[in-house]
């Protein structure tokens, strides 16, 4: 009852007090459901629960918010129902409480595909209803606390996707003190050695640091008061863990080279005093270029607005600096919550109407991409730490990675900008596509009607969204294409046998052909024919009578067994060898095992299989020994032969950025064409690739496989 009271006591300081029933009803009704319940830290569920309806009423969220925090077990302990909830506390409780029980499941594992799927109900419900995040995050929060209480493989799953999925959307809301505490929670869990390293470290140094403090915060007062600049208050703290091991990860350095181990921050009255505050730290100590960040006048996505700094101080050491007003600190750590959109008669701002508008614009674009693999890796490519910010010619800001082009810049406008973009101009300069933007440039992105995404571009983009953007271009590109030129193949195959779609249409036989083909409707067969996946031989036996396919089967069987004894019988009275060139073969009636993928080189040897003709194994193939001998037939490659064949590659490597798109970029100079490329990180944080190639022949391969070796990263390069 004490927390209780607690907690009655900071929704009191902002919320009217009449209101605060619902409160005290939600808690009751809480305590009496979850009663013998346990949370997994050991203590009584209820704590839990009160904690985390505490943290929503320290963030001053609505009445409705942090009652949900209160019930948000209720629905995944299934010891109430929605209808129960809506009726008891309102709809809008009923609708935070569900969405929330939603996705408190979800675990940010890439390795199954099925968890791609929760992530997504995740993005909708935060979409639908940002509170439900809000929640979420300040539920994690409490479950990151006391996470030391549980077992070390569930400590480090929390952990990373508390890190990777939580902290920045915590982040993209503008909640910097909870990303702060989710990634320095996480940080002790996931690297515990660096952790102790760096805790101890400056621990030692606190003495230290707290007197080079007192003495910037002195210098800073004087110069300020000598430019007639009064700011409220000057805070000195130091930066939070996680973003010092971040920096010396990201530069490759001991601690000791770390120097801006502390932050300092102004506060002043107004916008024209952030300026003169900044001019006057200038003036005082020689500032570091390229450090230099106005976010006042061109705010992030999140509201964010501050000016940063970092200028070479006392003693030679760096020191970042931040100035704002109080009004731009209150939402630098409140985010979303310092303007809250729910309160009781308050209009929403500008600056929160476009935060909102960004979040479902997130969402949105990760919901166009189907493929489960490819999502996550775009929930990661959109919930990165932005390196750039570049501007809009109307002064909107774009926030950006790393390395990123006018392609991207387009394409975080809008799809449709970066579908027509023909090229761009930054800072009034015409510039190519493969140029990488800078802090601070101003882009322009020209387009045009005719233009649309080109396959290049995905070598040049650097953001998940611009990538998912232009593959699902490109695959809807090629499927209007192999549509059109599937119907083409079949109505000419057709009229060889004197009838067409329409007719098998009307008189009901394309249901057959559909079964035979496996295919699930006609758009669907005429795709597969159009893209090669249904061959045109294919197609023929299918649309020829069935009588005579059986005939014309059981006679090139009987051929290929009469031809497999007669070369038995010759290698009983010659040393010469009988052999069938592939290219010499009805293609119809030879296809190469997809078992073990013989190339060009390799020893092969042909199996005559029930109706399908003669199947091209590897002489060394495990399949082909478990088969009946006599089946087997000499084969060699056609010496004229020439094109591509398909391979497949098994690489085990180091995990590191950038990975993929090294071995991709390997690949391709060594002239291979990836057909298929599946990747996953096994236990050992051990990367692991299945790549299926086109390559010429087994020197060909033999040399790819040298190539990728000698990359320091990889492990183990085999044939699969």
């Amino acid at each position: 009852m004490s927390d209780l009271k607690g907690l009655l006591a900071i929704a009191r300081s902002y919320l009217p007090g009449e209101t605060l029933g619902k409160l005290e009803q939600a808690y009751f009704f809480a305590a009496s459901r979850h009663e013998g319940h346990v949370h997994s830290s050991g203590t009584p569920y209820i704590q839990h629960l009160v904690d985390v309806a505490t943290t929503l009423a320290s963030m001053k969220l609505d009445l409705d918010t942090v009652v949900s925090g209160m019930l948000h077990g209720v629905l995944k302990e299934k010891v109430a129902n929605v209808d129960e909830l809506e009726e008891l506390f309102g709809r809008d409780v009923a609708h935070i409480v569900d969405g929330t029980t939603r996705i408190t499941n979800v675990h940010y594992d890439s390795k199954l595909a099925h968890q791609a799927e929760n992530i997504r109900k995740l993005f909708l419900a935060m979409g639908a209803d940002v509170r439900v995040l809000l929640v979420k995050l300040a539920d994690r929060l409490q479950d990151m606390v006391c996470l030391g209480l549980s077992e070390e493989t569930r400590q480090r799953q929390v952990a990373r996707e508390t890190i990777d999925l939580y902290a920045p959307l915590a982040s993209r809301l503008g909640i910097d003190w909870m990303k702060r505490e989710l990634e320095d929670l996480s940080f002790q869990y996931l690297f515990p050695v660096e952790y102790a390293d760096l805790t101890g470290h400056l621990e030692s140094t606190l003495a230290e640091r707290e007197v080079y403090v007192e003495k910037v915060i002195s210098i800073l007062q004087e110069k300020l008061k000598a430019n007639k600049v009064v700011p409220i208050r000057i805070i000195g703290r130091p930066k939070h863990l996680y973003s010092i091991y971040k920096k010396l990860v990201a530069q490759n350095i001991p601690l000791e080279r770390v120097y801006d181990k502390v932050a300092f921050r102004i506060i002043v009255n107004t916008v024209k005093e952030c300026y003169e505050a900044l001019g006057t730290v200038h003036g005082s100590w020689t500032p570091v270029p390229g450090r230099i960040k106005d976010f006042v006048s061109a705010p992030k996505a999140n509201n964010y607005q501050s000016l940063h700094t970092t200028v070479v101080g006392p003693q030679g050491h760096f020191i970042e600096i931040q100035i704002r007003t109080e009004e731009m600190d209150r939402v630098a750590q409140e985010g979303v919550a310092a303007h809250w959109a729910y309160k009781e008669g308050q209009k929403i701002t500008g600056n929160d109407a476009r935060l909102f508008r960004n979040l479902k614009k997130l969402v949105q674009g990760l919901q166009e991409v189907e493929d489960p693999t490819e999502f996550l890796e775009s929930v990661r490519g959109e919930l990165y730490d932005p390196d750039i910010y570049a501007l809009t010619p109307t002064g909107e800001v774009r926030e950006l990675p790393r390395g990123s082009t006018p392609i991207d810049f387009a394409y975080a406008i809008h799809s449709a900008v970066g579908d027509s973009c023909t090229g761009a101009r930054v800072n009034g300069q015409l510039v190519q596509l493969k140029y990488q933007l800078q802090n601070g440039d101003i882009v322009e992105i020209l387009t045009g009607k005719k233009q649309h995404p080109k396959r290049a571009w995905l070598q040049l983009v650097k953001t998940s969204r611009a990538r998912a953007r232009i593959r699902n271009w490109l695959r809807r590109e090629e499927k209007e294409r192999s549509l059109k030129l599937g119907r083409e193949i079949c109505e000419r195959e057709l009229r060889r046998k004197e009838t067409s779609l329409k007719k098998l249409i009307k008189n009901g036989h394309i249901r057959k052909l559909l079964k035979t083909l496996r295919c699930n409707s006609l758009d669907d067969m005429l795709a597969k024919v159009g893209s090669g996946t249904v061959t045109v031989h294919q197609l023929e036996r299918a649309l020829q009578p069935e009588e005579f396919k059986k005939e014309e089967q059981k006679r090139r069987e009987e051929e290929l067994l009469e031809k497999a004894a007669t070369v038995e019988e010759d290698r009983a009275v010659s040393t010469g060898r009988q052999a069938i060139e592939i290219d010499g073969v009805d293609d119809m009636l030879v296809k190469i095992s997809q078992c073990c993928r013989p190339v060009p080189g390799d020893e092969i040897t042909g199996f005559i299989t029930t109706g399908s003709g003669i199947s091209i194994h590897r002489s060394d193939c495990p399949n082909l020994r478990t088969t009946d001998p006599h089946r087997w037939i000499e084969v060699n490659w056609s010496e004229k032969g020439t094109g591509r064949h398909r391979s497949e590659l098994f690489l085990r490597a180091e995990d590191k950025k950038n990975l993929l798109a090294e071995i991709s970029a390997l690949i391709s100079s060594d002239d291979a064409d990836i057909i298929e490329f599946q990747a996953r990180k096994n236990p050992e944080n051990v990367a692991e690739f299945k790549v299926v190639l086109e390559i010429k022949d087994l020197q060909h391969l033999q040399l790819l496989q040298q190539h990728l070796q000698q990359m320091p990263e990889i492990i183990e390069v085999r044939r699969r």
